[in-house]
């Protein structure tokens, strides 16, 4: 099969979700004799023409002039050149800015697959306008799209409901790493289960400032690393009003994913605050490094952990659990070895290709 995959900001990952998704899928598709293509912005660090297989076709994204407009001219270039070479199957990876696309080229041409990826419509950071035209282009999306592809059970049953639309449920996938390095807390300033982490953008739904102040309330000195990018209007005020917190990290960016995945192992608790949306990647590779996890408490994370996790809702929930911490630790391995074993049934990599490799089979049949 020629494959194509739009809709992200490139492979090699260094954004998030979709991207480690676009490149873990690709190059396994790749591996078993498929041409796959990733379309990546123009300004992407990598600047080969092939990634472990994997063709990399870079296209004109103007986000420094435009903003969140660019990502509209980003997807309708990348789509009009991939219908213009007839592959046998383009994967768009959301639809809030390809949809208006749909619309306007001749998209019969080939078969699309889009990864809805929840609901975007829902974040905090949109404005009403916004979110009034990510509500549009949801329902461009469902009609016009000749296949749909939800990640999480939820999110399938909301397009069900919605929209009487079926979709193929295929959640993201991670891998179980083999090796943790407790000498990457030196460079952090901590020891072993004497910490908290969160990994999570610095967004509104992501619940980061509710977890903070769940946790300062106790008034202990247990240090909180946050591993995310501040340079954004609602992260740089996050950072600013947590500033004079001693045991506040904040650690920017971090893309090694052997030291995230040393930094989610050796915490004492991880702390998953997403409430808008799907399956987490992030969640997953917690859940896949053995993290003690602290959810915030919706159907979304729910249906992935079921009930081996703590949950919360607001930072009095989380005021709560920490009051007791020590005793809830006992349900830690079971926690953790469940989860593990749910990572191995449902959600390796390997397994989410067989899925779509299966899928994209019997749609081009």
């Amino acid at each position: 099969m020629k494959i194509a995959i739009l809709g992200t900001r490139g492979i090699p990952n260094n954004y998030g979700g979709f991207e480690e998704f676009a490149e873990y899928l690709s190059v396994e598709l790749s591996n078993r004799g498929h041409t796959v293509v990733v379309y990546n912005p123009n300004y992407h660090f990598y600047n080969k023409h092939s990634y472990n297989k994997v063709k990399i076709v870079k296209k004109y994204y103007p986000e420094k002039k435009l903003g969140n407009f660019a990502s509209f001219i980003y997807d309708f270039i990348c789509l009009k050149d991939a219908l213009k070479n007839k592959f046998d199957i383009i994967l768009e990876c959301g639809y809030g800015s390809v949809a208006i696309s749909y619309l306007l080229l001749p998209i019969k041409k080939s078969t699309i697959f889009t990864n809805m990826d929840g609901m975007e419509w829902q974040r905090g950071k949109w404005n009403l306008f916004t979110k009034k035209i990510l509500k549009i282009s949801e329902k461009i999306a469902v009609k016009k799209s000749h296949f749909l592809i939800s990640d999480n059970s939820c999110v399938q049953g909301y397009y069900k409901a919605k929209y009487q639309k079926d979709s193929f449920f295929i959640p993201y996938g991670t891998i179980i790493p083999n090796h943790f390095d407790k000498n990457i807390l030196k460079n952090y300033n901590v020891d072993e289960n004497n910490y908290f982490l969160i990994i999570a953008r610095l967004e509104h739904e992501n619940n980061v400032r509710t977890i903070i102040r769940g946790i300062t309330k106790l008034n202990n000195n247990i240090k909180i690393l946050i591993v995310s990018n501040p340079n954004t209007k609602f992260g740089k005020k996050t950072l600013k009003k947590f500033i004079d917190y001693k045991n506040v990290i904040f650690l920017g960016s971090i893309y090694d994913i052997n030291i995230l995945n040393s930094l989610r192992f050796f915490s004492k608790a991880y702390f998953h605050g997403h409430s808008i949306g799907g399956t987490n990647p992030s969640l997953l590779e917690a859940m896949a490094c053995k993290s003690f996890i602290i959810s915030h408490d919706n159907i979304f994370n729910k249906s992935v952990l079921g009930n081996d996790a703590l949950f919360f809702k607001t930072d009095n929930d989380i005021t709560n659990i920490l009051s007791n911490l020590d005793k809830l630790l006992k349900n830690k391995e079971q926690f953790t070895t469940n989860n593990l074993k749910k990572i191995k049934q449902n959600y390796m990599w390997k397994i989410i290709a067989d899925k779509y490799e299966n899928i994209f089979i019997n749609a081009i049949n």
